[in-house]
């Protein structure tokens, strides 16, 4: 079909019959037109120039970036930077999400509801509790303590869901320690203890299981600051060494610890030695659910420490007759396929309620995240000069592997180039990994090199640049690796960069491009909440 400005009336004045393939463009629309295609004439060229901020997206090639007022529909299909990167071409491009507000999304305030207050003070919590939390400078709680203590502090089993870095864990810890001070035990009619448990055997009133070593000695440290006005005492047991180090762990004077956190190996070993029992346990936590669950060498101890405590219908209830049976809490920023049918072997997942904030499963909004697609002999030379460009005062660096074996590689060439690391993966031995990560929590090292066991609840309010040397595996990885920047208390938001050199790596970036376009969560993360769990045996 030709298309002429006036072809119509110039037929007529002819005398010639105007042919039906003609139609006639008006001259505004036909102006707009041959603008349009001078300006992508001069684009292809040269970048055009763009005001700083005012993108949501912002491409290599500038027709491709998307600004912040425009909106992409649910059902629309976005042209995507990502989508000729599996080409070998495609190597050298890249694309940012830039950073579209200051705040981490945990400290926006949502309209004040009945029990969720905007103060700590106001949550009812006991006096002891609040006097830890004016010494440790926290005054203000965030979305998901806004959420959790009301529910927790009434005694509801729950699944407990937030976004990395948004106060997960003094969410749990507050109105579970609460609910510990509020019946003192004393007043605790007595357990009889299991047979064959000695009399020194460790008995908590409260329990949380965690992934890490690392983990443990970090909430360790939280909830240890939080009893210690109160009087309770808290104790960590972590494994890989002999068993006498687990019964010197718990025995550790002074004796009685009110609270127990561990992994789950260790727990598991101590029950099954008698060091430990859990007939008095009032709560039980089970952080960074995701973790315990998919990990395979940590599945089967997880199952052995839940089949320990008294959860199940007609075990006699902790707190006598009458009352409410053990409490238990499932936290994490992502919660794993099968975690309901799991839970379904000891407890009725009926009673459950899910407690979850409007950023969950969200790419955080306020931290700039950086993708480029490199071939795999490029990655090194990308981090070098981005170390090297790296001023003194920019803060600390994580850089994240898959493997051990990567890690150790790097390590090694961060070596011969003088800048000074810590290296953390899981394959070392415990007195190797002891002391690794507080000792970058504290500034001693500015860079650590480190796999996923790095990536999963770890308080790292000091990094401000995230490098994915090795694109994470799947996009919950991905979340909660970009979860390492931006955290509540973090004086930065921070920047993340991922190295994009794999074909199956495409296929991510392309979902986590149109997730940022479309402004939802990552897809195929949330079933596990919204489906209805199954019903107890």
């Amino acid at each position: 079909m030709v298309l002429r400005h006036g072809g119509v009336a110039a037929a007529r004045a002819a005398g010639a019959q105007p042919p039906e393939n003609v139609v006639r463009i008006p001259w505004a629309l036909r102006l707009r037109l041959q603008r349009g295609e001078r300006g992508c004439r001069r684009g292809r060229g040269q970048t055009a120039a763009v005001r700083p901020g005012k993108l949501l997206l912002r491409s290599r090639r500038p027709e491709l970036s998307q600004p912040r007022w425009q909106t992409v529909g649910r059902w629309d299909c976005p042209q995507l930077v990502s989508a000729g990167w599996k080409h070998r071409k495609a190597r050298g491009d890249y694309f940012q999400l830039e950073a579209v507000q200051q705040a981490a999304p945990a400290l926006l305030a949502p309209e004040p509801q009945a029990g969720q207050g905007p103060l700590f003070a106001e949550m009812g919590l006991q006096p002891a509790l609040l006097t830890a939390l004016r010494d440790l400078s926290i005054g203000r709680p965030t979305a998901v303590q806004r959420l959790a203590i009301p529910a927790l502090r009434r005694g509801r089993s729950a699944l407990c869901a937030a976004e990395t870095g948004s106060g997960k864990t003094l969410a749990y810890l507050l109105p579970l320690l609460d609910r510990l001070l509020a019946r003192p035990a004393g007043l605790e009619p007595a357990v009889e203890k299991p047979e064959g448990s000695g009399p020194r055997s460790a008995s908590p009133r409260g329990l949380v299981v965690l992934p890490s070593r690392e983990l443990v000695a970090q909430v360790g440290a939280v909830a240890a600051a939080l009893c210690r006005p109160a009087g309770l005492l808290v104790r960590g047991l972590t494994g890989g060494g002999a068993a006498g180090g687990l019964r010197r762990q718990l025995r550790a004077p002074p004796p009685g610890a009110a609270v127990l956190l561990g992994t789950p190996g260790a727990l598991r070993t101590a029950l099954r030695r008698r060091f430990l029992v859990l007939g008095r346990l009032r709560w039980l936590v089970l952080d960074e659910a995701d973790a315990l669950i998919d990990d395979e060498s940590f599945a089967a101890p997880l199952q052995e420490v839940l089949a320990h405590a008294p959860l199940a219908a007609g075990a006699p209830a902790p707190a006598g007759p009458g009352e409410e049976r053990t409490q238990v809490v499932v936290v994490g920023a992502t919660f794993p396929a099968g975690l309901s049918q799991m839970l379904a072997r000891f407890v009725d997942v009926d009673c459950f309620v899910n407690i979850s904030t409007q950023s969950l499963h969200r790419l955080p909004s306020h931290v700039q995240q950086k993708f480029v697609r490199l071939k795999g002999q490029d990655k090194l030379l990308e981090l070098l000069q981005l170390l090297k460009e790296r001023s003194a005062s920019s803060g600390a660096v994580l850089i994240f592997c898959n493997s051990a074996s990567t890690v150790n590689w790097l390590g090694y060439i961060l070596d011969d180039h003088k800048i000074k690391h810590l290296r953390l993966q899981g394959q070392m031995l415990a007195a190797a990994r002891a002391g690794i990560f507080a000792s970058f929590q504290k500034g001693d090292v500015s860079v650590l090199i480190c796999t996923d066991l790095a990536s999963r609840g770890l308080d790292t309010s000091s990094v401000q640049l995230v490098v994915n040397y090795d694109f994470p595996n799947t996009l919950q990885d991905y979340l909660h690796r970009v979860g390492r920047v931006g955290r509540v208390g973090s004086k930065m938001p921070g920047v993340v960069v991922s190295f994009v050199t794999h074909r199956w790596d495409v296929d991510l970036v392309r979902k986590i491009e149109t997730a940022a376009r479309k402004r939802t969560g990552l897809p195929g993360m949330d079933a596990s909440l919204n489906e209805p769990p199954p019903k107890a045996a």
